[in-house]
């Protein structure tokens, strides 16, 4: 089960990196469309001649993933005239084979750019140069879709990026660029001039990193010395030194090196005065995530220090008696105590604390954007220096009494470092997944020291980042699978569900794969670790999790058309507000008594002005979609449905209309005896000893079939030893002949008994009837040339099969069957599900057209499938989803990924999207309605009739919590529970009778 998973890989990281030579395979790389233009039926082919077919060769660039190509591949292959398409992911280039009556190269090149990635047409099949690298990056101060805009744009634009992405939610943005102009030390460079921190994480040729700390370097010499004799080891591929920490940070290949051998290293160069170790916690997601959220609780902190005594002293102390009259003392001419000491506690808030707002909107607006900093700085500076404007004049002339707002630019400041801390605190549980993903490995191991013969000599525990290919790893009852491997000495049973889904433990014993992070449930196993660190099962499932969560719906779009002009917008509506208020002032277009006894009708028109430049600020609007898409890709991993990315969960909530395969699908996919009738006495254990070691070295299904039914007789022995089978003739087609002790044994069908001259009896021939009614295989048993028994084998359908397709139903969601079956089987599976429509006999080709013509006729539809014949209706569809359990090919194909093959999983990757979505349009709701209607009021559209006004610090606490809330809005999807149709759903057995 681990190779499946390891299909699941996002980032081919490293493959053919530097194989120029390699050319885009033949083949493609699914199993072609129909060999045809769409439009034109199968029977018109032979008049295929009449249409010149042409070759296209594109490069493509933004693809990271199998995924990717998945979408590319879609999209070209709905067009008309594609008779096929080839994705090559790793060397980023699309080869096409299309009818140029049909489509053009430019058609074609515009469709892979609709679907999001940039397309060139490459002239003489030349090929793409293989110097491009993918480099992730972790991005910490991003506060609103505008910024994450504004490095797009800015990445975009330096010479050698490919391709740039960043998502907000994720706080991670990918660049593509070509290594021959470029290097990730001049993009982390360009993200730091926009004004926000850039944490290296990966490049495309890295495949695991890990920081180690060195005691007993002092000078710069000796660490000189360890990186020259780390650079010596093979599969090293960078080092950064940090020689004030002491600590070093190695990129490698885990299949060719490993901490353990860097460590060895480092402390054999220094002739044991060196010690390494490593790293806790150093350079993970969490711990800056965690050092972020300590950053905005102490700046909350200290703000407060300074702003609750600046509150007391505009809000409170001015209606005490005795402390208003301190306050109220001149100091030089009309200057007050109180207002020396609301500038003097404010001043540090503005500037000190505040400062991160001043840098962040320089930056912004330096790159010729505007972003949430802009806002803020605008409206506490318009506060602070009129406060200061105020208190000079008033120091400055014997009859001016000033009016300050040194409260509102602190309060303000206060309040939106608050919602920032929150904001971040609840960002951090979105991608609680991941962690919980992460925290399947254990963080020990038990590392065996063996001899040349195999013999274990010793034992050691060590950290479980330690452990390196090759490595034998002891797994005692209870404990953590540590790494994927196999089994070279030991059985047990291991608890895999959390990987698979299955709920059974399974069976393990010498030669059996593991997979890491699974629970050993009984006995005692020796592993051999073949795949570690980002090689490992779980971390390409975690890889896949994170690039579904970095990559943007299209629904995302909406929000960054409309943030790109929000806020010079808010900015043109502030000056507007503030405008009009004063020259309706001016001009007396509103009574004197309106405006309130401390102030004027300028610094009445100041404050509305001040209170829409803060409260309308796009941040809310940003989270509505990426935070949704986050939690929805979470907790589909958790619930075992892996959904490739915010475009697949987009679609999958508006399937109409879903396309079941039969085999492994509706299915089992494994032929089971499900009925058996003697002919004459006999105890049935012997007549299945003597039929099992007739099948034994068959290597027919239904033999095997048979054989492993037959040790349900022997359920004493785990490999029982069947009798001696002699004179053993395989006949093709038709069954098996030997002699088991002394009796001529035939197995096999009508044909062959027929054949042989052996008498079938009514009774044979009424169950073999009956089998054929009930899409079963009948099979008779013949011992020294008379019938004995008649076995019934079939292929079962999956538990729940027909409760899924009904609950489907009721979803008003229709189910179509398309197979390559007989139609005689097809019909009666199809009626034992419930299914009406269904296609039979068809080829994989025919399967996609059918997907096809259901798209044509306006429906949106998703294909269910598990094998290579799949693959291109799972391409074709607008949704594939491929059972856990089933080819490569098809996960590889898939848009979901029912990890646990369950077909309850399909209701679920339907519900989930659904519920994802619908929580999406509430946030949208709520983040535009919110300004809509804050706007108005923040302008003082109440003021008239009710005298209401909104002050701009509450204006800046709503704002804040307005991202609060959309951010809590989303983690509601945490507790999404699968339907409840599916809890009661009566899961039935297979019977076997």
């Amino acid at each position: 089960m681990a190779t499946k998973f390891l299909a699941l890989s996002c980032l081919r990281n490293g493959a053919g990196a530097g194989d120029h030579t390699r050319q885009l395979s033949p083949n493609p790389r699914y199993p072609s469309m129909p060999k045809y233009p769409k439009g034109v039926s199968a029977q018109q082919t032979s008049s295929l001649p009449e249409f010149p077919e042409s070759k296209a060769v594109f490069s493509v660039i933004g693809m990271t993933c199998s995924a990717c190509a998945g979408s590319v591949e879609k999209a070209v292959k709905r067009l008309p005239g594609i008779r096929q398409a080839a994705i090559d992911v790793l060397n980023n280039r699309a080869q096409v084979l299309f009818f140029p009556n049909f489509v053009d190269e430019e058609t074609i090149r515009e469709t892979i750019q609709d679907a999001g990635f940039e397309a060139k047409l490459i002239d003489g099949e030349t090929g793409l140069d293989n110097s491009s690298q993918v480099c992730r990056i972790r991005i910490v101060g991003m506060s609103c879709t505008s910024c994450s805009s504004t490095l797009e744009q800015t990445l975009q634009a330096m010479q050698g990026v490919q391709k740039a992405q960043v998502a907000l939610a994720t706080e991670e943005a990918e660049v593509i660029y070509d290594a021959r102009i470029l290097n990730h030390g001049q993009l982390l460079k360009t993200i730091e001039d926009c004004g926000f921190e850039a944490i290296f994480i990966s490049t495309g040729d890295q495949m695991d990193k890990i920081t180690l700390r060195v005691e007993g370097t002092t000078t710069e010499d000796s660490m000189t010395m360890i990186e020259k004799s780390l650079q010596a080891l093979p599969g090293v591929q960078t080092i950064d030194m940090d020689l004030e920490l002491h600590r070093v940070s190695i990129a490698y290949k885990p299949d060719r090196t490993g901490p353990r051998s860097f460590i060895k290293v480092i402390e054999s160069t220094g002739s044991g005065r060196y010690k390494a170790m490593i790293e806790a916690g150093h350079g993970g997601r969490d711990s800056h995530k965690q050092e972020e959220i300590k950053q905005y609780y102490r700046s909350f902190l200290w703000s407060l220090v300074f702003t609750v005594p600046v509150f007391l002293l505009a809000m409170v102390f001015m209606y005490i008696p005795g402390i208003k009259h301190g306050l109220d003392t001149k100091i030089v001419n009309m200057l007050t105590v109180g207002a020396l000491l609301k500038w003097g506690l404010s001043t540090p808030v503005q500037f000190v604390i505040g400062r991160r707002f001043y840098t962040g909107s320089y930056k912004a607006l330096r790159h010729g954007s505007a972003n949430m900093d802009v806002l803020i700085a605008l409206g506490t500076n318009a506060a602070y220096f009129y406060s200061v404007y105020s208190v000079l004049r008033a120091a400055t002339s014997p009859n001016f009494e000033s009016t300050d707002f040194f409260e509102t630019s602190s309060m303000l400041i206060s309040f939106i470092l608050l919602g920032k801390y929150l904001e971040v605190l609840a960002k951090g549980k979105t991608s609680e997944a991941i962690a919980k993903l992460m925290d399947l490995a254990p963080d020990t191991a038990i590392l065996l020291t063996m001899d040349d013969e195999g013999n274990v000599m010793g034992e050691e525990e060590i950290d479980g980042r330690l452990i390196q290919k090759n490595d034998v790893i002891k797994i005692i009852p209870g404990a953590k699978v540590a790494s994927d491997g196999y089994v070279v000495w030991g059985q047990s049973h291991v608890n895999e569900s959390m990987i698979t889904g299955e709920a059974r433990p399974v069976a393990k014993r010498t030669g059996d794969p593991v997979i890491g992070g699974t629970v050993n449930e009984n006995g005692v196993l020796h592993v051999k670790a073949t795949r570690v660190g980002s090689e490992s099962a779980l971390s390409q499932i975690v890889r896949l999790v994170e690039s579904a969560q970095m990559a943007k719906a299209p629904v995302q779009k909406f929000a960054d058309r409309i943030s790109k002009y929000f806020v010079p917008l808010v900015i043109i509506l502030s000056l507007s507000t503030w405008l009009a208020w004063f020259l309706a002032g001016k001009l007396h277009g509103y009574p004197e008594s309106w405006i309130p006894r401390s102030m004027d009708s300028f610094q009445l028109a100041l404050q509305f002005g001040i209170s829409v430049m803060v409260i309308a600020c796009p941040c809310a609007l940003g989270l509505a979609t990426p935070t949704a898409v986050m939690v929805g890709t979470g907790v589909g991993a958790s619930q075992g449905v892996l959904i490739k990315g915010g475009h697949a969960l987009e679609s999958a909530h508006r399937v109409d209309c879903i396309v079941f395969d039969k085999t492994g699908t509706l299915t089992v996919g494994k032929p089971v005896v499900v009925n058996t009738k003697l002919l004459r006495n006999m105890v049935l254990s012997d007549f299945y000893e003597l039929v099992a070691a007739a099948e034994v070295n068959s290597e027919h299904p239904l033999g095997k079939a048979i054989v492993e039914y037959a040790k349900k007789f022997r359920e004493d022995e785990e490999n029982p030893a069947w009798p001696e089978a002699r004179d053993f003739i395989s006949i093709t087609g038709h069954g098996v002949r030997a002699s088991v002790r002394n009796k001529e044994i035939i197995v096999g069908n009508k044909s062959l008994m027929l054949d042989e001259k052996i008498t079938i009896p009514i009774d044979a021939e009424e169950m073999l009837a009956e089998t054929e009614e009930r899409a079963q295989t009948g099979i008779l048993v013949s011992i020294d040339k008379e019938v004995t028994g008649v076995l019934a084998i079939s292929d079962p359908l999956k538990p729940g099969a027909q409760e899924v397709i009904s609950i489907l139903r009721s979803m008003r969601i229709e189910s179509i069957m398309v197979t390559g079956d007989n139609w005689g089987t097809a019909n009666s599976i199809a009626r034992e599900v419930g299914i009406n429509n269904v296609v039979a006999e068809a080829k994989p080709e025919q399967k996609a057209e059918k997907v096809k013509e259901l798209q044509a006729a306006g429906r949106v539809v998703a294909m269910v499938g598990d094998g290579i014949n799949d693959s291109p209706a799972l391409v074709a569809a607008d949704v594939g989803m491929a059972i856990g359990a089933g080819t490569d090919v098809a996960i590889e194909a898939a848009d979901i990924v029912l990890m646990k093959s369950n077909l309850e999983d399909v209701i679920t990757a339907i519900d989930l999207s659904r519920k994802t979505f619908a929580r999406i349009r509430l946030n949208y709701i709520w983040a535009l309605g919110y300004n809509l209607l804050g706007i108005p009021i923040a302008a003082g559209a109440l003021f008239p009739g009710t005298g209401f006004r909104l002050p701009p610090w509450i204006a800046g606490a709503a704002m804040a919590a307005s991202s609060v809330s959309v951010v809590v809005c989303s983690l509601m999807l945490k507790n999404y529970q699968k339907p409840k149709k599916l809890e009661n759903l009566d899961i039935r057995g297979i019977r076997i009778e």
